[in-house]
């Protein structure tokens, strides 16, 4: 039986990296789309690239394949080439603070960027399975405080306007041109290899770094935002699962707890032996250790998003009820395997 053929556009992310890893241990011919740039940002996955197209037939590396969600053209030409069994469209500018400083380009890449693949599955290999990454941030400050597949929408940013986009596109091919495609709807996933500019990262590191006499101050936004964070290495492998149905759906993934950047400093700190208090209020709040005696944490406005979301929360009862299926990781064990991951790559000068 021949091999699967997976492309992964967005392979050099937190997201993509894993799902190599987990699609190259379940035996597939992986693709990974990335973009081309002055600087390396193969960081992620240099341990299963390969240096050769040869490694194709012997499938053990991930083939790269230079291409840009911008560009109609360059995915076209891709998927003529490598006509994959299943695409994972895990690409995306997908900073939400960043998104206002850049909405034209957020836009473009996050929402018309499915437009782009869907549209070549149709007219190149119209049988190939499609998963389409969405975000947790299309329900914006929902007025439900659970939320499930049928919550309405209600975006707060471009880059979640641009994802509500991106999932509406992909119901459309579904239902009007029967294309297996299928909305992951997933809430925030961490990891040790999430980036260094989104907050559960910038926590862990900064934390570790002070607890190492790296650093003096970590500077945060709302500490009272209150997310549903589960593992991504856990996510990635139920991305794959969704694109085995019979049928293409619809899933949220989550956790069904939801905690705040304030709870996640403080058991970032409790992993570092370290314990946070907090003194003041507003942009005058401060986190002060009282073991080292030192104020650790401050406000800093710019991290503050323009319209933030207060509270995101999910409902997977539908992804257990069909796929009998559910994030397994807690809070606590997620900060832990970040904390002990992020101290080993303190010490060898490694983000990731």
């Amino acid at each position: 039986m021949p091999k699967k053929k997976a492309l992964i556009i967005g392979i050099t992310g937190q997201d993509g990296s894993y799902l190599a890893e987990i699609l190259l241990k379940k035996n597939y011919i992986v693709h990974g789309m990335v973009r081309r740039s002055s600087m390396p940002n193969t960081q992620r996955i240099d341990h299963i690239i390969s240096t050769s197209r040869d490694n194709e037939k012997l499938n053990k590396k991930v083939i790269r394949e230079y291409g840009d969600l911008s560009s109609s053209a360059q995915i076209q030409n891709l998927i003529k080439r490598v006509k994959p069994d299943e695409i994972y469209n895990l690409g995306a500018q997908s900073h939400v603070r960043v998104s206002f400083e850049i909405p034209e380009y957020t836009y473009d890449i996050v929402g018309i960027g499915p437009l782009r693949v869907l549209e070549a599955i149709k007219n190149i290999k119209p049988n190939i399975k499609y998963i389409q990454a969405s975000s947790s941030e299309m329900f914006g400050n929902s007025k439900k405080n659970l939320q499930d597949e049928d919550t309405k929408f209600k975006p707060e940013s471009p880059y979640a306007s641009a994802k509500t986009l991106g999932y509406w596109t992909t119901k459309n091919y579904r239902d009007n041109f029967k294309i297996f495609a299928s909305n992951a709807i997933m809430f925030n996933h961490e990891s040790p290899r999430r980036g260094v500019n989104f907050v559960t990262k910038k926590i862990v590191r900064g934390l570790c770094e002070i607890k190492s006499k790296k650093r003096k101050i970590l500077y945060l936004g709302n500490l009272n935002a209150k997310r549903d964070w589960g593992y991504a290495k856990e996510y990635c492998e139920i991305l794959w699962k969704i694109l085995q149905l019979r049928k293409p759906n619809d899933f949220v993934i989550a956790t069904g707890k939801n905690y705040s950047v304030r709870d996640f400093v403080e058991a970032t700190g409790k992993e570092l032996n370290m314990n946070i208090i907090w003194k003041g209020s507003g942009l005058k709040e401060v986190g002060y250790d009282t073991r080292s005696k030192k104020v650790i944490i401050k406000v800093d406005p710019y991290f503050f998003r323009p319209n933030d979301v207060q509270s995101l929360l999910g409902n997977s009862s539908k992804l257990f009820k069909i796929m009998k299926q559910k994030p397994k990781t807690s809070f606590n064990q997620l900060v832990k395997i970040m904390v002990k991951n992020e101290i080993k790559l303190i010490k060898t000068n490694r983000l990731y």
